[in-house]
């Protein structure tokens, strides 16, 4: 059975940092995959620090294509009937760590971008937080659909049997918010814009058409995993949207609803906008660890 990144499923960190690297000029497929297996294999998910590495999905099907689920990378841009826009960044590799206090994700993140340099430059990094028990810089619960961890595999790891099995699918986006228009909102607004009551995240019955809630319905679009964290200071802060899936259709299809595709615009993008945006196949950590230098 295949082992999936136990990062993916390790809550309780309060701090937290992306990175997203592209490959030096030169540097080949294998070269690339194998730098990022040793990272994996010197950063274990502990008690300290938690690590989940992915890999632009040509990159990995390139490198093992008999484990390489059917994914795509974020290539095009998602634009909605009224030119709204969630753009495409992909890179080749995305790096997700957490840790207790920033001081041990800053170690971290230092040693991850000093042991990829010789293949790959570093093109993003953001700091983040987990925000008073995750909670969105909105003020509403974020994650509220989320499975309980132990229910979560089924809902992020490829089944076994299938090409990539034990792996899973990340979209990687960064929002600002527009925090003057938001907070000028009044409480039953803004909990019109969410479908969900502000204290205790009660989804509206019935909500409007347009709610987030409707938008990204997971009986409609399919289950994901959402690890979502705060990022920003006083003058610029949103939310990393990071969210994982067995497959690439219910990522994909909730973006499109977001933007209005098959229906209404979702409300809340005219409160916060996407930055960033890609997908990466997160290999299980068993398949990674026999493509590290030592293990070969």
């Amino acid at each position: 059975m295949a082992i999936v990144q136990s990062g993916i499923l390790a809550l309780g960190t309060s701090s937290h940092a992306y990175l997203e690297f592209d490959r030096r000029p030169g540097t080949d497929d294998a070269a690339l995959v194998a730098a990022v297996a040793e990272l994996a294999a010197t950063v274990k998910t502990t008690g300290a620090t938690g690590l989940v590495v992915g890999l632009r999905p040509e990159l990995w099907a390139a490198v093992v294509p008999e484990e390489a689920p059917v994914v795509h990378g974020y290539d095009e841009a998602v634009v909605g009937p009224d030119g709204f826009t969630m753009p495409a960044t992909q890179h080749d590799v995305g790096i997700w760590l957490t840790g207790g206090g920033r001081s041990i994700v800053f170690d971290a993140t230092t040693h991850a971008v000093s042991t990829l340099a010789p293949v790959a430059a570093l093109a993003d990094e953001t700091v983040a937080w987990s925000h008073h028990h995750d909670r969105d810089l909105t003020g509403f619960e974020d994650g509220t659909e989320n499975p309980p961890a132990a229910e979560a595999v089924r809902v992020v790891a490829v089944p076994d049997g299938r090409p990539g099995a034990g792996g899973s699918v990340l979209l990687l986006q960064k929002w600002v918010h527009d925090s003057a228009q938001w907070d000028a909102l009044d409480r039953g607004t803004q909990e019109d814009v969410i479908g969900r009551t502000k204290p205790d995240s009660v989804e509206l019955d019935p909500k409007p058409e347009d709610a987030h809630a409707a938008r990204t319905d997971q009986d409609t679009y399919g289950h994901v995993f959402r690890r979502n964290t705060a990022w920003g200071d006083t003058s610029a802060h949103g939310t990393m949207f990071v969210g994982f899936c067995a497959e690439q259709g219910p990522l994909a299809a909730m973006l499109d609803a977001m933007a209005g595709k098959d229906g209404p615009r979702d409300a809340l993008t005219r409160y916060t906008r996407a930055l960033t945006g890609a997908y990466y196949v997160v290999p299980p950590a068993d398949a990674l660890a026999g493509l590290a230098p030592a293990a070969g």
